[in-house]
């Protein structure tokens, strides 16, 4: 196992992350940026009116994300397992 396939390990791992990671990441700053807005216009500071949307935008965006999610999980794992014979230099 070289140093070069460490690091292509290394990127595929943090592509897959950040590919899992945006969606609920990019939902919760729309949910929490609107939020803000509306605050900021209505002058209603309320720590709770801002987790509430996010809490529920996030629980949302996991349920219609979620299968792709694990898909992705899946795939990238499977992929990985794949690659053991030849890292280890069997092949």
């Amino acid at each position: 196992m070289d140093a070069a396939s460490v690091l292509d390990l290394a990127q595929d791992a943090l592509l897959v992350a950040g590919k899992l990671g945006a969606p609920i990441l990019v939902t919760a700053l729309v949910v929490g940026f609107a939020v803000s807005l509306v605050q900021s216009i209505t002058q209603i500071q309320e720590v709770t009116l801002s987790f509430v949307p996010k809490a529920v935008a996030v629980a949302v965006a996991l349920v219609v994300a979620g299968q792709w999610m694990i898909a992705e999980m899946v795939s990238f794992t499977t992929d990985l397992f794949d690659r053991i014979p030849a890292l280890v230099g069997g092949a």
